[in-house]
């Protein structure tokens, strides 16, 4: 768990569980992968999940003792195979939630071909374009918590998506 600053404070409690303590928050981490010809990977959410077969962006909860780059690295990797080094990934951004925060960043890959994806996390995933991202969004497709984020991080996901 972290305070409000995003340091981590050396306790632990399971996300979900009751009782969670006011004032902390965990750290959840997603990735925007942009390909080369400017479209972004956004993955369905499996049937069993909250939110299912709703749209997202790879993402998912930091481990104890993990940062949130690494946490970034890992659930992309987890949830659709592809691999990228911790220094590709640039920070969009960060929204505060009631118990948690969301680190939003963007990498950028020449080729993802071959996604591997988790069926336990993922049903499919889909290379669109943001403005698609912002349809889905406005038409109750992205997974709910999406909303607020892509309404708090939006332009700054579109600036830095489109470097």
């Amino acid at each position: 768990m972290t305070d409000a600053a995003g340091t981590p404070t050396g306790r632990t409690h399971r996300r979900g569980d009751p009782d969670f303590p006011d004032g902390l928050f965990h750290l959840v981490s997603a990735v925007c992968v942009v390909r080369a010809d400017g479209l972004v990977l956004i993955t369905r959410r499996a049937v069993t999940k909250d939110w299912p077969l709703s749209w997202e962006f790879p993402a998912g909860s930091a481990l104890a003792g993990e940062t949130s780059v690494d946490a970034a690295v890992r659930e992309l990797r987890e949830e659709t195979g592809l691999e990228v080094p911790a220094d590709s990934l640039e920070p969009v951004g960060r929204v505060t939630e009631e118990s948690a925060l969301l680190d939003l960043y963007v990498t950028r890959v020449r080729q993802a071909t071959g996604l591997v994806l988790d069926p336990d996390e993922v049903s499919d995933a889909a290379w669109v374009t943001l403005a698609e991202v912002h349809r889905l969004c406005d038409g109750g497709r992205m997974a709910g918590p999406w909303v607020e984020r892509l309404a708090i991080l939006g332009d700054a996901l579109a600036r830095a998506a489109g470097r």
